[in-house]
């Protein structure tokens, strides 16, 4: 169950940040245009992370670990650009949300046959 929602977690945040950088891209380019596909390859990576974390392949959970943190410091940067300083509640609630995600996520792994000694 752990597995499960940490994974519709991950697709959830990775499909969002996609859509928001393709949003940006196309129509209002608030952001330069090498933040946006930033943006748009972390929420992939993280998306695709989450399939291999939902089926407990080895390394899946760091990519998501990675897409996770490269989301939150894309998300640092827009901030700064978007709204002219950092809103810290946003960020922390941001990092607690990645921990929870990823915590979960290890605590629901199912290791394989083959994994076990």
């Amino acid at each position: 169950m752990m597995l499960t929602v940490a994974t519709l977690g991950m697709v959830s945040y990775g499909l969002y940040s996609v859509g928001v950088g393709i949003f940006d891209l196309v129509t209002t380019a608030r952001l330069e245009w090498w933040a946006d596909l930033w943006l748009i390859g972390a929420g992939a990576m993280l998306a695709f992370a989450a399939a291999l974390v939902r089926v407990s392949m080895p390394g899946g959970l760091a990519l998501a670990v990675a897409g996770l943190l490269a989301l939150q410091s894309i998300g640092l940067h827009n901030a700064g650009h978007l709204y002219n300083e950092l809103g810290y509640l946003l960020e922390v609630a941001r990092a607690i949300f990645a921990v929870t995600l990823t915590g979960l996520a290890y605590l629901g792994w199912e290791p394989r046959k083959t994994d076990r000694q």
